[in-house]
């Protein structure tokens, strides 16, 4: 292939090489960064020379998509699915202790068994601490405060794919008299 011509005829050096295209005629780009409606960190995407060529290369949110490149994401997501699968799995025997466990709440009620106020997702985090359990109130599924005394099931979620059940006792408090 002849190399390209100036104008005056001379002929010039490309100043890079061509870069990958795609099969729908784009260009084949790896993700370094999260980009807002096109991809995250790590995603092969084919985009238009010009997108390519003049942001996101410059910007340094991708690279070339060559096959190393493609084998060295591969060879780290393979890593981050081990991981996930360790955490799920820590999460799943977590599950299994809470479902194991039951705790008993002490709050004020009226002789109905009525309580005065009422139990949240924060008292049942704070009694869950004392059995020696980590959790955030916004992980305690509550469909709505608990107003009477007795035995209720909450739900609690700990991962996307892993939820437990937890026997929560509302008792009434012991008042003790001094004489």
């Amino acid at each position: 292939m002849p190399k390209p011509k100036t104008s005056t005829g001379r002929s010039f050096k490309r100043p890079f090489k061509r870069l990958p295209k795609g099969a729908n005629g784009g260009i084949q780009l790896l993700l370094i960064h999260n980009v807002e409606h096109l991809g995250k960190q790590g995603d092969i995407v084919e985009v238009k020379s010009g997108y390519a060529l003049n942001y996101l290369l410059p910007q340094g949110l991708a690279t070339v998509a060559t096959d190393h490149h493609k084998r060295m994401v591969e060879k780290h997501r393979e890593k981050l699915r081990a991981i996930e699968l360790e955490k799920l799995k820590s999460y799943r025997d977590m599950a299994d202790e809470l479902g194991k466990q039951s705790i008993t709440i002490e709050a004020n009620a009226n002789d109905e068994g009525h309580l005065y106020g009422s139990v949240g997702a924060h008292e049942i985090v704070d009694a869950l601490k004392g059995a020696g359990f980590t959790l955030a109130q916004d992980q305690i599924r509550l469909e709505g405060p608990l107003k009477e005394l007795g035995l209720y099931t909450v739900k609690v979620h700990l991962h996307s794919e892993v939820d437990a059940a937890l026997k929560v006792w509302v008792v009434p408090t012991v008042v003790t008299e001094e004489v």
